[in-house]
């Protein structure tokens, strides 16, 4: 009998890697370059976690389409433009590498990713900070309706042939904890993110982690269940 994987599936900005001076700045340039006012840095923040098309629209919800479209692009170009500005890197939050590496040295256990960057923007960061040969999947905008829809998560656990039961999703927004709720996995969250503790409990994750130092105990304290307490499909866990 084949025995399903456990399956760990990683966020992207805000859960491994700090690009939250990249996007503030890309942002602001594509406002201006349309004639919008910059928006306050938390209220940028805010939507990191969405697709770009949906966080455009969640930042300018009473503008019109066309305007919409062209500050995606904006964005887009600037993001790629601004890459090489040394005080606009994307480091890995501490403890990144070693959880990821302990992670993937386990018997049983494949990672993966689903995250609102492109394939394109997701690849970049995987060479840049060389992870890529950790991760079996990775779900991106290009590939499913953004977070907090549950499709990314669904294709990362047919892809890696895991169970709901035995998937467990690493995020630091509420859109995280609700795709994981959605697709009936579990959900951690993490506190050096984008949205607070609170809103991530509220959302339903079973525990806010202070550091990856606690990914590992938390995984087991999970995987040591029995199958019963999965959360069933649109349910809170924990």
């Amino acid at each position: 009998m084949t025995i399903a994987p456990r399956l760990v599936v990683f966020d992207c900005d805000g859960t491994l890697i700090d690009s939250q001076h990249m996007i503030v700045a890309a942002m602001a340039h594509a406002f201006t370059a349309h004639g919008l006012a910059e928006l306050p840095r938390a209220r940028v923040l805010s939507i990191v976690g969405l697709s770009l098309d949906e966080a455009v629209l969640a930042l300018l919800p009473q503008t019109e389409e066309p305007v919409r479209r062209a500050v995606t692009a904006a964005y887009k170009e600037a993001f790629f433009h601004l890459r090489d500005r040394p005080e606009l890197s994307e480091p890995l939050f501490p403890g990144t590498r070693e959880a990821i590496e302990r992670l993937a040295a386990q018997e049983g256990v494949l990672l993966g990713i689903a995250t609102g960057k492109s394939q394109r923007g997701l690849r970049h960061m995987l060479e840049m900070h060389d992870l890529g040969r950790f991760f079996v999947t990775l779900q991106t905008a290009d590939d499913a309706p953004s977070k907090p829809h549950p499709m990314m998560l669904e294709r990362a656990m047919a892809e890696a042939g895991g169970r709901p039961a035995d998937t467990v999703l690493i995020g630091d927004t509420t859109y995280d904890i609700l795709m994981a709720r959605a697709a009936g996995a579990h959900a951690l969250g993490v506190n050096w993110g984008y949205h607070s503790p609170d809103m991530l409990a509220e959302a339903g994750a079973r525990k806010v982690l202070s550091a990856f130092s606690e990914l590992g105990p938390s995984l087991d304290e999970i995987w040591q269940e029995p199958a019963s307490r999965a959360p069933a499909k649109g349910e809170i866990s924990g």
